[in-house]
């Protein structure tokens, strides 16, 4: 599970997937189709963002990305666990996105969907060329 977490944290802040054996992408994998069924997100959203866009106003969006975070254990009763994110990532991803991490905190919304993507836009905003979401 802790390999799992890592994969999902650093998958939300780095400009590009970490290369992963093909258990880890199969995991992966099925936390996207899960979260995509649970949120109904389109994912050519994600896939926008991957391409450089900024995280789009977009409910589904918001709930997908809330599911993300909630399965790698970042966030729980709407608060997101910045410790937690940190102590998953490798040293060079932290060294580059801690003050970023720590700086947005958690950037509450009226609901879990809101402050999951209000935090996400926050790192986003703060770190672009860093950023990529599963």
């Amino acid at each position: 599970m802790k390999q799992l977490c890592w994969l999902l944290i650093v998958s939300v802040v780095m400009a590009a997937p970490p290369p992963m054996d093909e258990d880890m992408a199969e995991l992966a994998a099925m936390v996207r189709s899960s979260c995509k069924d649970e949120s109904g997100v389109d994912l050519a959203l994600v896939e926008k963002v991957n391409a450089g866009n900024t995280l789009m106003d977009d409910g589904k969006l918001k709930c997908y990305i809330a599911c993300v975070m909630e399965t790698a254990g970042m966030m729980s009763d709407n608060e997101v666990d910045v410790e937690a994110v940190l102590a998953l990532l490798d040293d060079n991803t932290r060294a580059r996105n801690e003050k970023a991490l720590r700086a947005c905190g958690t950037q509450k919304g009226a609901e879990k969907c809101e402050t999951a993507w209000k935090t996400q836009k926050c790192w986003q905003d703060a770190n672009p060329g860093d950023y990529y979401l599963i």
